[in-house]
């Protein structure tokens, strides 16, 4: 697949860097917002920019490589939470609320038949999720190229209805061990360094996760390129969520950077399109071992770290308020020319 991705251009980093570092505060007293603000302005090209509608897509898959015994968890957690967001009961329906940020769920390859249930987006490539990428490739290029469309398509939708910033959430029993998988190809990391508890595995558990992945990349190898890759290792929800950040981007979108598994997508979307990376907020560190790597891989400074390892979006939805808190200080703070406050 093909996206237009214009790298952001700079032309007025010189002009919102001169208005960041001109208002009521020493120069760069308000940290990493000061960066934010900047970023967004070059996303926006303008020296006011805005925050409109905000929207995150949350995306359900299974996994097959859960028959390796790689979660302490059931598979049919994927279905009986992804229930759970159509009925308003999760942490990130409780984040959304409290911002007010639209929240769509959809299916990209549970492993359950939902019935055309009230809500619930249907772009099912796969009606019993990924295969089991220890024996074979988790799905096939093409099956691949179509959950990167719907997620485009699940993203211009957003668009169309106003909103000028995105993030994404996943659920999909499994999906630590696909991004770490991810990570260890993409990134080049031993297994052992990619890994991590999970839904809460213990320590004979992490073990067997890194086995079951350092075993897969002997099986398959490094693919030739990003797409394949994410092909051979991903997960459906994953592909869906790389292509919905490969239009936002396209589109003018400011990006939110979740957690672990977002950021796995956000490396697929990357190795396709690295312009990408020039719409991005990272909004959190997540406690999930391997996103250090991730953070390091893009020399990402995330806005929050809360020891957070939930998954679903809830990193991106915590640190909205800040991302706001930056647009409001570059909007609407005094320079010192405007408050009458001397300046050094």
């Amino acid at each position: 697949m093909q996206f237009d991705i214009k790298a952001v251009n700079g032309e007025l980093t010189e002009a919102l860097s001169h208005k960041i570092d001109f208002k009521t505060k020493p120069i760069g007293a308000l940290g990493i917002l000061e960066k934010t603000a900047l970023k967004i302005g070059q996303i926006q090209q303008t020296l006011s920019p805005e925050i409109k509608k905000p929207a995150i897509v949350v995306v359900a898959g299974d996994h097959g490589v859960t028959e390796e015994g790689i979660s302490p968890y059931p598979q049919e957690v994927t279905f009986q939470m992804v229930m759970n967001f159509l009925q308003g009961g999760a942490a990130i329906n409780v984040f959304a609320r409290q911002h007010d940020i639209t929240l769509k769920i959809a299916d990209a390859g549970v492993n359950y038949d939902f019935n055309g249930i009230e809500g619930l987006e249907n772009v099912k490539v796969r009606e019993t999720g990924t295969a089991n990428f220890a024996k074979e490739m988790a799905m096939s290029v093409e099956e691949c190229e179509q959950a990167l469309a719907n997620g485009s398509r699940l993203v211009e939708e957003a668009h169309q209805r106003g909103s000028n910033i995105v993030g994404f959430g996943e659920m999909g029993i499994g999906n630590t061990t696909a991004a770490a998988a991810l990570l260890s190809v993409y990134g080049d990391h031993d297994p052992s360094l990619t890994v991590g508890k999970g839904t809460g595995l213990d320590k004979a558990g992490v073990q067997n996760k890194a086995k079951v992945i350092a075993n897969a990349i002997e099986l398959h190898g490094k693919p030739a390129t990003g797409i394949e890759t994410l092909a051979t290792y991903g997960g459906l929800e994953i592909a869906t969520i790389a292509g919905g950040m490969l239009k936002a981007a396209e589109l003018g979108m400011i990006i939110l950077v979740d957690g672990f598994i977002i950021t796995s997508a956000l490396m697929a979307a990357h190795s396709i399109n690295p312009n990408v990376l020039d719409y991005c907020v990272f909004c959190h560190k997540s406690n999930e071992q391997g996103h250090r790597l991730m953070l390091e891989y893009f020399k990402a400074e995330p806005l929050l770290d809360l020891e957070l390892r939930l998954g679903e979006g809830t990193g991106a939805a915590l640190a909205l308020p800040l991302v706001k808190s930056a647009v409001n200080f570059l909007n609407e703070m005094a320079s010192f020319e405007d408050a009458g406050v001397s300046n050094k």
